[in-house]
């Protein structure tokens, strides 16, 4: 009993892990997002100023 009772809690922390590196992902997924909508916008503004 002791033994399906350790497996038990080390199957609950490494999905407690994994739920917490997963949202980090999702973060990290809208952070990279966010950034390349920026670079797109920044390398558009230096193109239209060029040309003009």
């Amino acid at each position: 009993m002791v033994g399906v009772a350790v497996v038990l809690v080390l199957v609950g922390l490494v999905l407690l892990l994994l739920g917490i590196f997963v949202q980090a992902v999702k973060f990290l997924l809208w952070i990279g997002a966010v950034l390349l909508i920026l670079g797109v916008i920044a390398w558009l503004m230096r193109y239209i100023r060029r040309q003009t």
